[in-house]
């Protein structure tokens, strides 16, 4: 009787099944916070490229505007006038 509980116990510390999903549950948060970070910080000068490509795909020819210090730089879109 006794070899079978010795047998158990042994077993069930031998188990990181419950460990490994811990850590992979970390790793995935961990992920997603770098990935936040890197929107927030990039966000706003991939919305500014991409304005100036759609303006340029559409005909338009892009203005862009002084950036500011940390601030992404923006511009207008003017398409020709077709008489």
């Amino acid at each position: 009787m006794l070899s079978l509980y010795t047998n158990l116990s042994v077993r069930l510390r031998s188990n990181e099944k419950g460990a490994t999903a811990v850590e992979y549950g970390i790793m995935v948060g961990l992920i997603a916070v770098v990935i936040i970070v890197a929107v927030s910080l990039l966000g706003g000068s991939l919305n500014a490229m991409f304005e100036q490509v759609q303006c340029q795909v559409g005909g338009g020819t892009w203005s862009a505007t002084a950036a500011a210090e940390g601030v992404s730089a923006g511009g207008t879109c003017a398409y020709p006038t077709t008489p």
